[in-house]
């Protein structure tokens, strides 16, 4: 995945390095002098991250901070604030400004990427939410134009995972006037208290006794309930490279020991905060759509609502030059189910059929019925590889387990995938599912349960 990065230094030097860095990755690059130049550019352009320094004439890096945190265009954009300031109090003054970390001089180049690699991602999902809700609004069902500084940070439910209570307790001890907080000693057990404990938050040490914390982690995300939870991890300097590995595979956000509390405070009210708004759009969206935009049988969004959506998401991909695909699926032999069975056991296929979809797609994917069996998926930032692998997941969940359908014998199901990419300069929503209906009746043809992309 890649993303526009700004980087605001009023040195060259400093920006120049910065730039060589990032462009040897593939980031499409922006600079600004400026605190006032960054401002701007940010309202009229599609940046992914800002990389921000604090210190700066006129204006420097926290008030700027604030002015991009308290605009509704501009709210979501990640603030990485670069600095040669290492006191808790001026990551403290940061983080409250609304910056989403710190990355002190000289830069490490691993920390650099990871960080940008990891933020970039979570905007990404944050992107597909807020395009999904513009989306409804068009069809004149809701208005998204409250930021995230709209949402009450306090009484979070926050889990402490640490062996040594001792440490957990002063975790604890320094949330515990905000926040409700639970510790849990076992980390094998964390899954199963995540999953029913309703947590907006999980704080891992990563001084664990026979524990891996990255598995831990990885554990929790790999759980639907929790797959979306914020993770702070709690570090030492000995354990940077495993903690950028973590920002790596999705963790949120790291504080160093010995922890400073008005610093530990910050960081979670700004993961709960997050964690809040995101929770509230995807509410917004699930409560007050109407049905005008939702299959009534499967619950996912119909044919109506996803032509104007990849509208959308093609406009954005031909915009800044990025990848997106459209997976068009067809369950295979589904007539002869409701021949066979009666269409309330077709309806029971359907249901399940969009519950296996659903669960197998990534979260910044949008599922659709696209009319009777044939559902399809857009795919923004996604190139071929990533898009069969998707497919391929979504297929082999299909046929891999029967289909329960009342007292009848359960019923082995496959799906056929055609895939396509906006690959084309005068690409239009229609030629691109057209493509993917064409790979689709290729995977027909040549017997069905497989996946085909237009260029095979």
């Amino acid at each position: 995945m890649t993303a526009r990065v700004l980087i605001v230094d009023d040195i060259p030097t400093n920006v120049k390095l910065l730039e060589a860095r990032l462009l040897a990755e593939y980031f499409e690059v922006v600079t600004a002098s400026s605190g006032a130049q960054a401002i701007e550019i940010c309202r009229s352009q599609d940046i992914d991250i800002v990389l921000l320094d604090v210190m700066m004439p006129e204006m420097d890096g926290f008030t700027c901070c604030q002015i991009l945190k308290r605009d509704a265009v501009t709210a979501h954009i990640p603030i990485v604030m670069i600095t040669a300031l290492d006191q808790p109090s001026d990551r403290v003054r940061g983080l409250e400004a609304g910056a989403d970390d710190f990355l002190t001089k000289p830069v490490d180049d691993v920390q650099l990427l990871a960080r940008v690699k990891s933020l970039a991602r979570l905007k990404g999902l944050g992107d597909e939410l807020r395009a999904r809700s513009r989306t409804s609004h068009e069809l004149a069902l809701e208005d998204t134009a409250r930021t995230e500084f709209g949402i009450a940070v306090d009484a979070g439910r926050i889990l402490v995972i640490d062996t040594e209570r001792a440490r957990a307790e002063r975790i604890e001890a320094y949330l515990r006037s905000s926040h409700k907080v639970t510790i849990l000693v076992d980390p094998s057990e964390a899954v199963f208290q995540m999953s029913g404990g309703d947590y907006e938050l999980a704080i891992v040490s990563m001084a664990l006794e026979g524990f891996d914390p990255l598995r831990i982690c990885s554990q929790i995300r790999t759980v639907d309930q929790t797959r979306s939870l914020p993770i702070i991890l709690v570090a030492e300097d000995k354990d940077r490279p495993q903690v950028v590995k973590a920002l790596d595979l999705g963790v949120n956000d790291f504080i160093m020991r010995p922890v400073e509390r008005h610093e530990l405070s910050a960081r979670v009210k700004t993961q709960i905060r997050r964690q809040r708004y995101t929770v509230e759009l995807r509410e917004s969206l699930n409560s007050t759509m109407a049905m005008a935009v939702i299959d009534e049988l499967t619950g996912l969004y119909n044919r109506r609502y996803f032509e104007r959506h990849l509208a959308m998401v093609l406009n954005k991909a031909q915009e800044q030059d990025r990848d997106m695909a459209v997976m068009l699926l067809d369950i295979d032999y589904f007539k002869p189910v409701n021949d066979t069975y009666g269409h309330d056991a077709g309806d029971v296929v359907l249901k399940e059929f969009a519950t296996r979809l659903q669960r197998n797609i990534r979260g910044v994917d949008l599922a659709c019925r696209f009319g009777g069996e044939e559902f399809v998926v857009v795919m923004p930032d996604t190139d071929m590889r990533a898009a069969q692998g998707v497919a391929e997941r979504v297929r082999s969940a299909i046929a891999d387990e029967e289909f329960k359908v009342g007292a009848a014998k359960p019923l082995n199901i496959t799906v056929s995938a055609g895939l396509a990419l906006n690959d084309q300069e005068s690409d239009t929503p229609e030629s691109v599912i057209k493509r993917a209906d064409i790979a689709l009746y290729r995977a027909k043809r040549a017997g069905r349960n497989r996946v085909v992309h237009d260029a095979a």
